[in-house]
């Protein structure tokens, strides 16, 4: 048995280590959950924790975290939750490490590169593969997996009760709620899941001060016929398409949708094979292409107006190696299937993505949470001419008038997108030039829509404001 002395000095050893690598052990932290580093990652001075929390001990179903600190000052500012959408998607592959995380992969699939323009500048980040069977969260009771929007809230609220028991020291902290894409669903629900728990809790309570959703599922009948109306917009489907699409299709039916307007639907559905419809200005990737490359260890990036298109698949050939895995204390059950952006493990209910969400975010605004609505400009799948008819629609069932009309904000002295704001809680924003996924896009304009958000601050709409994010905001 090590005497007491060396124990102590294998103590030191392994905090200096640590620390060398950027990594301090904060008190009140799970040291067990810390990621000293992780590969090829560039070091960095702020700490990362990974690992899983148990959300139902009798299924034996658990949902796996990052949690990434701000990159200065972490202990003075707010905490953030993210959640990508799907449903079904992860949370970290995605918003983490793809784009507003403080890492993207690098080219070859096998390292890591700085996020210059990370969320972490502005606020401490939680990602969490949510439901159970996205990415490495799982279910020991495959039953689980039949799931749908009422149960994925449930779960997140007792993830989140029991990870700030991991974190104590977040507990006070002003937390925001922010995703994008079906999170139209999932933030929503959430926040009202914590409004309620709050109201009937004597003890904690989750200090939830805002959300905030990207391109987000709102109301499936209007965002399903926005999504045509963009395609026709931008010139991607013709005119005889666009008015048999108007001519077969009850939207507002859509579970009982007729042959006719599948077939007209099928008619357009040629799009997507030449279109990303994400983002319809980006190029494609071509999969078998990149993988190939990085099986043979080539750099496989392809850049279009300044994206890298293939980070999808560096990210995929990333996480699906073993030392990665082992570093983020990952896949501790050794799933019998390889990580993936997508679960296909997950039959997520399809009755759930035609609820109405406009009476939800009603509720969270009346309990003065304050709701930001944002879209990518060039997102044909949740489009905002559909969430700004929306967002409008709602500011009008709560009586709102509009406080900030219609118009550009400014980021860097150019616009950075349009704004109009009904009272103090509730604003809609469009980020100019980015997609369905607004911060891979256009990271700049959208850390500076964040950072104004989590301050609660107006977004400048002169370019005498200064647009770009001000040292002295990332470092106060």
């Amino acid at each position: 048995m090590a005497s007491y002395g060396a124990l102590a000095v294998t103590m030191v050893m392994v905090v200096v280590t640590l620390q060398w690598f950027g990594c301090n052990f904060a008190e009140g932290y799970p040291e067990e959950d810390l990621v000293a580093r992780l590969p090829g990652q560039p070091k960095v001075l702020f700490r990362q924790y990974a690992g899983y929390v148990d959300v139902d001990f009798e299924t034996g179903r658990s949902l796996f975290y990052y949690f990434v600190e701000a990159d200065t000052h972490p202990e003075t500012k707010p905490l953030t939750l993210w959640l990508n959408g799907g449903p079904g998607c992860s949370s970290v592959g995605g918003g983490a490490f793809t784009e507003l995380g403080p890492f993207y992969p690098t080219g070859d699939g096998r390292g890591l590169r700085i996020n210059s323009m990370s969320w972490n500048k502005a606020s401490n980040l939680l990602f969490v593969e949510s439901p159970a069977g996205v990415g490495w969260s799982y279910s020991n009771t495959s039953s689980d997996y039949n799931t749908g929007d009422e149960t994925t809230a449930n779960d997140m609220l007792v993830f989140l009760i029991r990870w700030f028991s991991k974190f104590p020291e977040l507990k006070a902290r002003d937390f925001f709620l922010t995703g994008e894409s079906y999170a139209g669903h999932y933030i929503p629900q959430l926040a009202d899941a914590i409004h309620s728990y709050n109201r009937q809790s004597s003890g904690f309570k989750i200090n939830v001060k805002g959300i905030a959703i990207g391109n987000p599922l709102l109301k499936l009948d209007t965002d399903t016929s926005a999504a045509y109306e963009f395609l026709w917009s931008h010139g991607l489907i013709s005119d005889e398409h666009k008015h048999a699409i108007i001519r077969q299709c009850d939207f507002t039916s859509l579970p009982n949708i007729s042959k006719a307007c599948i077939e007209a639907l099928t008619e357009v559905s040629f799009v997507t094979k030449y279109v990303n419809v994400y983002d319809v200005l980006l190029d494609l990737c071509f999969p078998s292409i990149i993988e190939q490359e990085l099986r043979l260890k080539k750099m496989a990036t392809q850049i279009s107006m300044g994206v890298d298109v293939c980070m999808m698949h560096e990210r995929q050939f990333y996480f699906n190696l073993p030392e990665v895995q082992h570093a983020l204390h990952a896949n501790r059950t050794h799933l019998p299937y390889q990580w993936s952006m997508c679960s296909t493990l997950v039959n997520y209910s399809g009755i759930d993505g035609n609820i109405n969400m406009l009476p939800i975010l009603k509720r969270i605004i009346q309990n003065k949470t304050s709701v930001w609505i944002f879209s990518g400009d060039q997102d044909s799948v949740v489009p905002l001419l559909g969430s700004r008819t929306l967002v409008r629609e709602l500011a009008h069932d709560l009586n709102f008038s509009t406080t900030l009309p219609y118009g550009p904000w400014f980021h860097k002295d150019q616009v950075g997108g349009w704004v109009t704001e009904y009272g103090k809680l509730l604003t809609f924003a469009t980020v100019r030039g980015a997609a369905h996924m607004v911060p891979y896009a256009q990271p700049s304009r959208a850390l500076h829509l964040f950072s104004s958000f989590v301050r609660g601050r107006r977004l400048p709409n002169n370019t005498h404001e200064r647009g770009e994010i001000s040292l002295l905001d990332i470092f106060s």
